[in-house]
């Protein structure tokens, strides 16, 4: 017997002892096993979320400079899969940087940004990257993507000092916004340093 007509046949049994345990007026507690058992037979949920969220520095000095950009970036992956997120690339420029990851469907994007631009902004400050007080700017995008479309995700944000060579942040976030259809007000977005 397969896994799919095992799994019909036990579900179909714990539905008969529960049709024989409401037509005998058997005990709650027997009742509520059978429930909690069906629903251990029942298939798994299954998800494919892909997330591309951007965020930026705080103030004009505290750049990303190529002294510690890769290293961040690995840290941060490393963050991600702590929080058990998978991270399909993580990259940026001297003022943002793009996270894309495989969201679980039980976690909140809010608080993965959280935790990740907070403990990376520590990390950062713990090792003196930057002068003064490094820290991100409140807020981020985010955008979804489908499976057929990570590869090309993946090649942008691998590229964006290629990209960053003839278009700013502030282009590229403002068009981001509008690709994806999102109402915002240019009051509250990033801070832009050009």
């Amino acid at each position: 017997m397969g896994l799919c007509a095992s799994m019909q046949f036990h579900r179909s049994l714990i539905v008969l002892c529960l049709l024989v345990c409401l037509m005998q007026s058997v005990s709650g507690n027997l009742m509520y096993y059978l429930i909690n058992l069906l629903y251990k037979v029942m298939a798994n949920s299954y998800s494919q979320i892909n997330i591309h969220c951007v965020f930026a520095v705080k103030g004009r000095e505290n750049i990303i400079t190529s002294n510690f950009r890769d290293e961040l970036y690995r840290y941060m992956s490393g963050i991600l899969k702590n929080d058990g997120v998978f991270p399909l690339s993580i990259g940026g420029w001297k003022d943002h940087v793009h996270v894309f990851f495989e969201l679980k469907p039980d976690l909140k994007i809010s608080d993965l940004m959280r935790n990740l631009k907070a403990i990376s902004s520590k990390w950062i400050n713990d090792n003196r990257f930057v002068s003064g007080k490094f820290q991100w700017q409140e807020g981020y995008g985010a955008f979804s993507y489908s499976r057929s479309q990570r590869d090309a995700v993946i090649k942008y944000i691998i590229k964006q000092e290629e990209h960053h060579k003839g278009r700013t942040f502030r282009e590229e976030y403002l068009d981001l916004l509008k690709k994806f259809e999102v109402e915002y007000k240019e009051e509250y977005v990033f801070e832009f340093y050009e």
